[in-house]
C-alpha cells in the first residue's frame, strides 16, 4: 500500500477545498487552482484534512489494477498538496543565460530573446505567471501553480539548452553543465 498517498493533508487558515465530482477546487489569498481526480481514487475533506482514498479492493483478483491505483494515489496527493501551497505561496523558477550576446529582456506580456539566431526569439507569457529579468541574464518566474510554471520554464529553456563544449545557453539556476574535450587538431600529432 501507498504510504505517502495515505498521509492526510492539513489544509492551511484562508484555504477552502471542495471536491465537485472528479475535480478538486482548491481556492485560496493568491488564486484559484483545480486538480482532475485520476479513476478509482477519491477525494474526502474531513475536519480540515484532505484524504486521498483507493477504491480499488485489495484482492488477488485486482492485484495489478490495485498496484497502479496504488502509484497514482501518490501522485494525486502530491499535486493536491502543491496546488494547497501554491494558493498560499508562489513557486520560483530561475534560468540563466549564458553566452557572448546573448541577453533577455521583457516588453509587456513578451519574453523577448536574443540568443545567437537571425531573429530574436518572442515568447508570450501567460496571465498566471510572472517574470522578472535582473541584468539581462537572469530570468525569474513565478507562479501559484507548480506543474504549469515547471512546464512553462522547460519550454523556454529548450528554445537553446546549454551545450557541452562552451556552455553557451539557457540553463537553470545552479545547473552544472559537464563540458566535453573539443576535437584536437590532426596534424599537431605529426
Amino acid at each position: 500500500m501507498s504510504r505517502l498517498g495515505n498521509k492526510a493533508i492539513d489544509i492551511p487558515e484562508g484555504v477552502k477545498v471542495l471536491v465537485d465530482g472528479k475535480v478538486v477546487l482548491i481556492e485560496g489569498p493568491l488564486g484559484k487552482l483545480t486538480q482532475q481526480i485520476f479513476d478509482n481514487l477519491d477525494v474526502v475533506v474531513e475536519d480540515r484534512k484532505v484524504f486521498v482514498k483507493n477504491t480499488v479492493p485489495k484482492i488477488p483478483k485486482f492485484r495489478r489494477l490495485f498496484r497502479k491505483t496504488d502509484a497514482l494515489q501518490g501522485l494525486l496527493r502530491r499535486l493536491i498538496k502543491n496546488k494547497i501551497e501554491g494558493v498560499c505561496k508562489h513557486f520560483e523558477k530561475v534560468l540563466e543565460i549564458h553566452g557572448m550576446g546573448f541577453r533577455a529582456e521583457l516588453k509587456g506580456n513578451k519574453l523577448i530573446l536574443a540568443l545567437g539566431f537571425t531573429h530574436p526569439v518572442e515568447i508570450e507569457i501567460p496571465e498566471s505567471i510572472k517574470v522578472k529579468v535582473e541584468k539581462n541574464t537572469i530570468i525569474t518566474f513565478s507562479s501559484c501553480d507548480k506543474e504549469f510554471l515547471g512546464n512553462f520554464v522547460a519550454k523556454v529553456r529548450d528554445i537553446y539548452p546549454a551545450e557541452p563544449y562552451k556552455g553557451k545557453g539557457i540553463r537553470y539556476a545552479g545547473e552544472y553543465i559537464r563540458h566535453k574535450v573539443g576535437k584536437a587538431a590532426v596534424g599537431a600529432q605529426k
